[in-house]
């Protein structure tokens, strides 16, 4: 589960690049045609995750037995104890190095097998040897590392069983193998599809004893089971990792879509230089180095920070902040509309810190506007020719929220968006108009291409989730969900623009000098999953884009995201200095709840 955030390291923290697990097999490629040893390599990863491993329980442990009347810390008399649950392939090699180093360090150690059978633990008669990828040996016996590990580990007589002799399939849930820490080296990155029979079991089994045992889980490179090129889980049969030791570069899965509730924290193991050797790869063998650096360059760049903004100058009016146009809010015959969507997107704007806002939604919300947002402007949302003439005066133009999704508001939106085009407006995009824009690239209307062709050099930005993005792409929900980076290229190589693509690890895709660059906002909470957030976000990417004042990187789409994600983290995490206000939390979490919380970050960024 995600940790409290911590609002100092909103200033401080570095991006972090992404890759997919075929990025990181050539990356482990190019340093072995280097001529170095890969069992070496892993021998190096298993012991630097023994150290951390130790690290990690001493850190636990001290937490855990302080006392706080004597301030003495006191040490458990058992022995340590380490439960390493291992697969046959390279994942389990670290498993049985870490198994034999823990073993070294004084500890109590039980391997747990899966899918191996008797024989694989007949091999004592067979050489421990290294070779690299450039020896050709015609004696060698081809013994895999993962092998090698497995015959180092028993000939230190750590204990092992296997995990089908032990326990059936049926009560793989009821099994109590007590440890102090449980290891995971069952699957690594390779993994694409759901785990299936033994493996299933034992991933369900290691959850409940860890749960059973109050026990830290620590997984070896992944969780298994969580696809790492799109963070996937299937039919919800994971590791659930305290704590997740990334090795040679961090994997895009951990952040987005169930990664996010399966990775715990993270802590990276480096091991080698991996761009060096994948540059010396492609000299080596006359590849143009700028290819190599682009397949090496990360699918995405992780954000945990947001840009600072400098102080207003005071020589300054509300005009020198933008006029922001919100077009919404709509009351479509035979309901009651949703006022309240373009309600909290203005109020979000100003929020942000836009100078001025105009919001042209249905006459029966401006009463309730003006009492919620009383420094709002209105005008009737079907006053096309007044409508018309506010796109002309204002800085940005956000629509969609509440506008509706019958054939009047369809015409409104493909009038309110042409104009913006003709007045070369910066435009904001977000639900309903998002559903028109979908219903016009089926009908292939003339204002997909014009959008996609204004966009190239204007400010055009989509916020879709999930369920608005299948509709735009004409596919279902699980296939977005399957492959979120694909999703979102897909939908700007369709429609032109910038894009968000909502969500557990929110995707933002920003056109950068002619290039796409990719970010994932690692802010944010469940608590956020509730109605008119995503209102509250296109307000807040329209009240940033508004102020002419900022830098580029300050007024971006990814700023956004982070600011409205830390803010959305102040409400659930951050104790209130005034002890007599209650902490929100997430089940009681509502948009109208992040005005206050904007404003607080937005106040943080500034230095």
């Amino acid at each position: 589960m995600r940790n409290n955030t911590n609002l100092s390291s909103i200033k401080n923290t570095k991006p972090i690049a992404l890759y997919n697990s075929e990025q990181v097999y050539a990356m482990e490629q190019a340093w072995f045609a280097e001529g170095y040893d890969s069992f070496g390599l892993m021998k190096q990863a298993a012991w630097q995750m023994t150290q951390q491993i130790e690290q990690i329980y001493e850190r636990k442990t001290v937490s855990t037995s302080h006392s706080a009347n004597t301030n003495v810390y006191h040490r458990s008399a058992h022995p340590r104890r380490a439960s390493i649950w291992v697969g046959k392939g390279n994942n389990g090699g670290d498993g049985w190095l870490i198994a034999h180093y823990l073993q070294q360090a004084g500890w109590q150690v039980e391997v747990m097998t899966v899918g191996f059978s008797e024989n694989d633990f007949d091999i004592h008669d067979q050489p421990v040897t290294s070779k690299t990828p450039r020896d050709k040996d015609s004696d060698s016996r081809n013994i895999t590392d993962a092998t090698k590990a497995l015959q180092i580990a028993l000939a230190s007589s750590c204990h092992y069983q296997r995990f089908e002799d032990i326990i059936s399939h049926d009560d793989a849930g009821k099994r109590n193998l007590p440890a102090d820490i449980y290891i995971d080296a069952l699957f690594g990155i390779g993994l694409d599809r759901a785990p299936e029979g033994a493996y299933k079991a034992a991933i369900n089994a290691f959850n409940n004893v860890t749960q059973q045992n109050n026990a830290l889980a620590i997984a070896v490179d992944i969780p298994s089971g969580l696809v790492a090129s799109t963070g996937e889980v299937f039919e919800r049969i994971a590791i659930q990792a305290d704590v997740t030791l990334c090795l040679i570069a961090r994997k895009f899965g951990l952040h987005t879509k169930d990664g996010t509730d399966y990775s715990g924290d993270i802590v990276d193991i480096p091991l080698i230089p991996h761009q060096e050797a994948c540059q010396q790869t492609a000299s080596h063998h006359m590849v143009a180095q700028k290819n190599a650096s682009q397949a090496f360059e990360p699918v995405a760049t992780l954000l945990t920070a947001a840009h600072s903004m400098k102080p207003r100058r005071q020589n300054s009016y509300k005009g020198s902040y933008g006029h922001v146009l919100v077009i919404g809010g709509n009351r479509v015959d035979g309901s009651q509309g949703m006022g309240g969507a373009a309600i909290l997107s203005a109020a979000s704007t100003m929020a942000t810190g836009a100078g001025k806002i105009t919001v042209a939604c249905h006459e029966a919300f401006h009463g309730s506007l003006l009492t919620s947002l009383p420094d709002a402007m209105t005008i009737n949302l079907h006053d096309i020719s007044g409508v018309k003439g506010l796109i002309k005066q204002a800085s940005i133009v956000a629509i969609g929220m509440g506008l509706g999704r019958d054939e009047k508001a369809k015409t409104l939106f493909i009038n309110y968006v042409q104009a913006a085009i003709e007045n070369e407006k910066s435009i904001v995009i977000d639900a309903d108009g998002l559903y028109h824009l979908a219903s016009l690239h089926m009908g292939n209307h003339e204002l997909i291409t014009e959008l996609r062709e204004y966009s190239a050099n204007h400010q055009v930005c989509l916020t879709p989730h999930s369920g608005e993005a299948a509709r735009l792409l004409d596919q279902k929900i699980s296939e977005i969900e399957s492959n979120r980076l694909q999703a979102v290229k897909q939908c700007a190589a369709t429609y032109g623009g910038d894009w968000i693509l909502k969500g557990a690890g929110s995707l933002v895709l920003e056109q950068e000098e002619g290039k796409e660059q990719i970010y994932v906002c690692d802010v944010g909470n469940a608590g956020m999953a509730t109605a008119g957030m995503g209102d509250v976000l296109s307000g807040v990417t329209t009240g940033l884009l508004a102020q002419q004042d900022l830098s580029a990187e300050a007024r971006s789409l990814h700023q956004a995201v982070l600011i409205h994600g830390f803010a959305g983290d102040v409400l659930v995490n951050q104790a209130n200095s005034d002890t007599n206000t209650l902490l929100v939390g997430q089940r009681g979490l509502q948009a109208q709840d992040m005005l206050a919380a904007i404003r607080h970050v937005m106040q943080l960024m500034i230095v």
